[in-house]
């Protein structure tokens, strides 16, 4: 007899059906795994027997194969330990072949028969939906596995003999409820800001239209400060979003007990990071930070003390939004549209603006110190801003009386005017829904974005002059589109796109 179990494998987000074969057969007695397992996929035996021996049951003394199909397919992952089991249980005669059959499983065995939890849970549910099937999953996921919607069939155990006690009819598992994360604490406030209004302006605007930042300043002028209060000023994430984030979650294991996700990301790497931990990759392709970010804010604070390399990989995701893991037999891709805030010291001392404080080789120290990042690099920020250090007398003045609060109330205004207008265009392109002015590129950004004649004249002057890129000349439109919508007016006059021009900035040496 063999006996069937479908479980899942992951490429990216993308869920891989496995058929999970076992048979059990005279010979020699052995426990063997094959269909291209990794080592925690081939460790499931131990797992398993011990599981299998804390429920008081033996495996009989028999060859047991266990396959693993589609066999060209890399298994990755603890989570194959349920279905393996499950599949023994089936053939011993434990457990109904029929009833099974209309599950997908995946949970990791402790030795005392308990479910633990996994990665992908989420996803999984969702593809178990799709196919008009159940799902069977550890306790700690079942919050996560409810989110894929009230029609399907979710069993949550804590642990193996519930599970076998359930299909036996002494014991009902109850279906688990949708978990939501719990509310962190209310993020700074821009209250805490003083001075640097251009800056506070310019943090309205990103947050406004999803525009990258770049924040230029001497050590201790408030750049940190400012981007740790840019999550306060974002609209939460809708449920679209919040599914779509969660999912990537799931996959990378992080979702806490199950928890979906309801505040947009926010990630902010240190400078000794690996390119795999910031684009993703690593021995089972996991999500990277800028994926881990998605619809959400990725800060890269000191931004030339990232190495090169690292900074030149961010330039495919930025554009395109999707980051692409190459291995030898397959392609990874993980979405990666995020909001890229960065902040750096002008050169390497800091003070280049303040005579006093700055070091002997000034100027020549800030060419230096700069060209560290690529001019393609600096073309795909939005925006680029001078954040000076603040005077004593502005540290003295009271709080100013415009906090986080009221700057995220005209954002969501601004934001709610394009959800409406790109709502109208439907998907673009090839399926992907543009939700904000940073999103539109083409044919549709000449429409929503087409200055007026006198707007017109400015931008083509100032492209010549400035001698902006084909992507520079586009995101002087995007933010000029969104400072009109900022405003509350349907077209992109002069005044929005002399604004938008005054955030394009010419690095040193270029």
């Amino acid at each position: 007899m063999v006996a069937r179990v479908n479980t899942v494998a992951f490429q990216g987000i993308e869920v891989l059906g496995i058929d999970v074969q076992v048979q059990m057969s005279g010979g020699i007695v052995a426990f063997t795994v094959v269909g291209l397992p990794d080592k925690a996929v081939g460790e499931s035996r131990e797992r398993v027997r011990a599981a299998l021996h804390a429920l008081g049951l033996a495996l009989p003394a028999k060859r047991i194969t266990v396959n693993l199909a589609p066999a060209d397919v890399l298994k990755e992952g603890s989570h194959f330990d349920l279905p393996i089991a499950l599949g023994l249980l089936t053939v011993m005669g434990v457990l109904p072949d029929a009833e099974i059959a209309r599950y997908v499983a995946l949970g990791e065995l402790a030795l005392d028969g308990a479910l633990t939890s996994v990665a992908g849970v989420l996803p999984a549910a969702i593809d178990a939906l799709a196919n008009d099937r159940g799902l069977i999953c550890p306790a700690a996921c079942g919050g996560e596995a409810a989110w894929a919607g009230p029609d399907l069939d979710v069993l949550a155990p804590a642990n193996l003999l519930a599970l076998i006690n359930h299909f036996k009819g002494t014991q009902v598992l109850t279906p688990p409820k949708p978990r939501l994360q719990e509310q962190d604490a209310p993020p700074p406030d821009l209250r805490d800001v003083k001075g640097n209004e251009t800056a506070k302006r310019a943090l309205e605007v990103a947050a406004a239209g999803s525009h990258n930042l770049l924040m230029i300043g001497p050590p201790g002028s408030g750049k940190s400060m400012l981007a740790a209060r840019l999550p306060g000023l974002l609209p939460p994430l809708d449920p679209a979003e919040a599914l779509e984030v969660s999912m990537i979650h799931s996959v990378g294991g992080l979702l806490e007990e199950g928890r979906l996700l309801r505040q947009r990301p926010y990630r902010a790497p240190h400078q000794s990071a690996s390119l795999p931990a910031l684009v993703g990759g690593g021995t089972r392709a996991k999500p990277g930070e800028i994926s881990l970010a998605h619809q959400g804010v990725l800060f890269l604070d000191e931004l030339p003390e990232f190495p090169r390399p690292l900074l030149e990989a961010l330039r495919q995701p930025l554009e395109t939004g999707k980051a692409v893991v190459s291995r030898a037999n397959h392609h990874v891709t993980y979405p990666a549209r995020v909001q890229l805030v960065a902040a750096m010291n002008p050169c390497r001392c800091g003070h280049l603006d303040d005579a006093s404080l700055a070091c002997a080789r000034a100027p020549k120290c800030a060419m230096e110190y700069q060209s560290k990042i690529s001019g393609p690099l600096f073309d795909r920020i939005d925006l680029h801003i001078d954040v000076p250090a603040v005077s004593p007398a502005d540290l003295s003045l009271p709080p100013p009386a415009e906090g986080s609060a009221d700057i995220a109330a005209r954002v969501a205004v601004a934001r709610a005017i394009q959800a409406e207008r790109y709502g109208g265009f439907g998907p673009y392109p090839a399926g992907r829904a543009v939700r904000t002015n940073a999103e539109a590129d083409g044919e549709l950004l000449e429409k929503v974005a087409s200055p007026d004649a006198s707007g017109r004249a400015l931008l083509t002057e100032a492209a010549e002059r400035l001698k902006l890129s084909a992507r520079g000349y586009h995101r002087v439109m995007r933010v000029g589109r969104t400072l009109a919508d900022l405003d509350g007016v349907e077209g992109v006059r002069r005044r929005h796109i002399a604004e938008a021009l005054s955030y394009r900035r010419i690095a040193p040496g270029r």
